[in-house]
């Protein structure tokens, strides 16, 4: 496997390998011991939560089908695949421009930094529509760009000019842009005054605990509160009051060091920055991304940060009180008294799960704006029991400093013993009951290595399986249907896997069979019938433990039942990453992210065009609401 088609935990991994961790063997060997345990957790764990019984979900009896649609089939199609009565078209993909003066997509060149600054960027992740005063924008992840694909009109796919790597820079951030129905479906508004690309050299504050910390100062910013730019935006949230969560997850990949002898501190390490970076270049073009000479600018990325996205002219802000690491998505719901919640996951091997909760109260009307700025942050920590609780992270629970917590969260959740997950991936809450789902997509090095801080990875709860090839999806219900109490209960919604291939645990939950099994779980997303869509992230091989699976897929999960139903397939090589519905929920948005990102794909134009990530219009053809 070459370096250019490493996944990012791979690269990190191999660059700043784990370290040894005393006796692990035996700590291992501890977790083992307790697989019978486990394995009757998989078996009932559907039903532990009272949502069904222990043989394969059927529909409680009396209950209505709830998903409208027949399974569509696993396949290897380079196209999209959905049920009957199902129709799809492309709102808009990468490169396309929005506005009127800047050029359509060029599929020799793939455009300039000039061009890729006013269009739609790269690798759509996380999204959501917003609609106010008659009016529709709807706010994208740009996560990344693939190297090979951008790059491929140059020798070897690697850029040759600034301006290359400039290109690439600008396919990074958010694109952010008004869309109106028509004749032929939504379409993007050109030369909008909403429309609006937020990219790495964009002006932005930072914000909470973290702000002012001389942990954040750099040369450009001696007072530690601003920054510029935000890349590798991955899942997103939502705030009752209107405003727009994007999640920076994998920036330490960006980050390299003209000093090749550069001593990283534990720090650096537990964050992944390396002496190397991905192979993007940034520090060429700009110092803030060579550590040697800015060691303090990794510490201003890995935050959620809130746009408006009706007002262009407000800046981003980094809300350190979230805390920073590689954050997934940003999942926010009500406490029982108004206080804000925040789900988080930190999508590394091995991490952690968090919570935030607000010192203030949600007010409609009030003014919100800066509920995200204090508050205590949490972490989880489950029990084999079937129980968990939310370990605050403070001075006085750490030893660390507000500032600290906030800026080296991953040691604050190692301090108080956080439980080690499957990489935490998107969180969704059931909008009509108190119960939160997690998808933890996998974890190759479960039972075998501990984490990039030496914590053990031990096989046992929410994480049963050694060698984690499949994911799980957990959920929980926090004490007295309060999202506000420490305390909560926890199963197995589902269990990935593949039951022709398999017999032990690695066949997946009772609820998954030769019609729906996939792997990797990562984006989901609750509709407003309370149905969980699931989208897939995974191994696309088809073969091996993966035989049967075909593309990337979404699917849907019933929680009353527990059944899991196959909705779409997508292209060759892409993830189905993010999705929104418009106002009426006549039509979803679903992201294609990086189709053809090993060379067999063209979606979506087809014959000999260069692949490229897009978001897809899903409708049903007799014009009824979807989700």
């Amino acid at each position: 496997m070459t370096e250019d088609i490493l996944s990012f935990d791979d690269y990190d991994e191999r660059h700043s390998p784990a370290p040894p961790i005393t006796d692990f063997d035996n700590v291992v060997a501890s977790a083992m011991s307790r697989r019978d345990f486990t394995k009757g957790v998989v078996a009932f764990g559907i039903g532990a939560l009272g949502v069904a019984g222990s043989a394969r979900p059927q529909l409680a009896l009396g209950a209505e089908d709830r998903f409208g649609f027949s399974a569509v089939a696993a396949n290897t199609a380079d196209t999209i695949t959905l049920p009957d009565g199902f129709d799809w078209d492309v709102l808009v993909s990468w490169g396309d421009p929005l506005w009127s003066d800047s050029p359509d997509f060029d599929h020799v060149s793939r455009g300039t930094s000039a061009s890729q600054s006013r269009a739609f960027g790269d690798n759509n992740d996380g999204m959501a529509v917003f609609s106010k005063a008659g009016r529709v924008v709807l706010a994208v992840n740009n996560e990344y760009t693939n190297r090979q694909i951008i790059w491929g009109n140059r020798p070897q796919g690697q850029a040759t000019t600034d301006d290359d790597i400039a290109k690439g820079m600008m396919a990074h951030g958010i694109s952010i842009f008004e869309i109106q129905p028509s004749s032929a479906g939504w379409t993007v508004v050109k030369d909008s005054d909403l429309n609006r690309r937020i990219t790495p050299r964009s002006e932005m504050l930072i914000s909470g605990p973290a702000a002012g910390s001389e942990l954040l100062r750099t040369r450009a910013d001696g007072d530690g509160r601003s920054s510029f730019g935000t890349w590798n935006n991955c899942g997103n949230g939502e705030t009752p009051w209107g405003t727009y969560l994007t999640c920076e997850e994998n920036f330490n990949g960006y980050f390299s060091s003209s000093d090749p002898n550069l001593g990283r501190p534990n720090a650096m390490i537990r964050y992944g920055i390396n002496i190397e970076d991905w192979g993007y270049g940034w520090a060429k073009i700009d110092d803030r991304f060579d550590v040697a000479k800015e060691p303090n600018e990794p510490n201003r990325a890995g935050y959620v940060v809130e746009i408006d996205p009706f007002d262009p002219e407000a800046k981003p802000k980094k809300r350190s009180a979230l805390g920073r690491f590689k954050h997934e998505n940003a999942d926010v719901v009500l406490a029982a008294d108004g206080r804000v919640v925040v789900y988080m996951g930190d999508d590394e091997r091995g991490e952690f799960l968090y919570r935030f909760v607000s010192e203030g109260r949600y007010t409609v009307g009030a003014d919100n704006s800066n509920l995200l700025d204090n508050g205590t942050l949490f972490v989880a920590k489950f029990a084999d029991d079937l129980t968990g609780r939310w370990i605050p992270l403070t001075p006085e629970t750490t030893g660390m400093t507000s500032d600290e917590i906030a800026v080296y969260t991953r040691m604050a959740g190692s301090a108080v013993g956080a439980t080690t997950m499957d990489r935490p991936e998107w969180v969704a809450s059931n909008p009509h009951k108190a119960e939160s789902y997690v998808a933890l997509t996998n974890n190759k090095n479960r039972g075998l290595k501990p984490n990039a801080g030496g914590d053990p990875t031990p096989v046992g709860g929410p994480n049963p399986r050694e060698v984690n090839v499949y994911g799980q999806i957990v959920r929980w219900r926090p004490r007295n249907a309060d999202h506000g109490s420490d305390e909560f209960a926890w199963d197995l919604f589902a269990l990935a896997g593949n039951p022709k291939v398999h017999s032990d645990l690695n066949a997946g939950s009772n609820n998954i069979d030769a019609s729906n099994m996939f792997n990797s779980p990562d984006g989901i997303m609750f509709d407003t019938q309370g149905l969980l869509w699931i989208q897939t992230d995974g191994n696309y091989s088809n073969e091996g433990d993966f035989a049967g699976h075909g593309n990337n897929q979404m699917l849907v999960g019933d929680p009353l039942t527990g059944e899991i139903r196959r909705f779409l397939v997508g292209p060759n090589e892409a993830e189905i990453t993010g999705i929104s519905w418009t106002p009426d929920r006549r039509t979803m948005f679903v992201g294609i992210q990086h189709p053809g990102e090993r060379g067999n794909s063209h979606f979506p134009e087809g014959g000999e065009s260069v692949p490229r990530s897009a978001i897809i219009s899903v409708r049903r053809t007799d014009g009824n609401v979807i989700g």
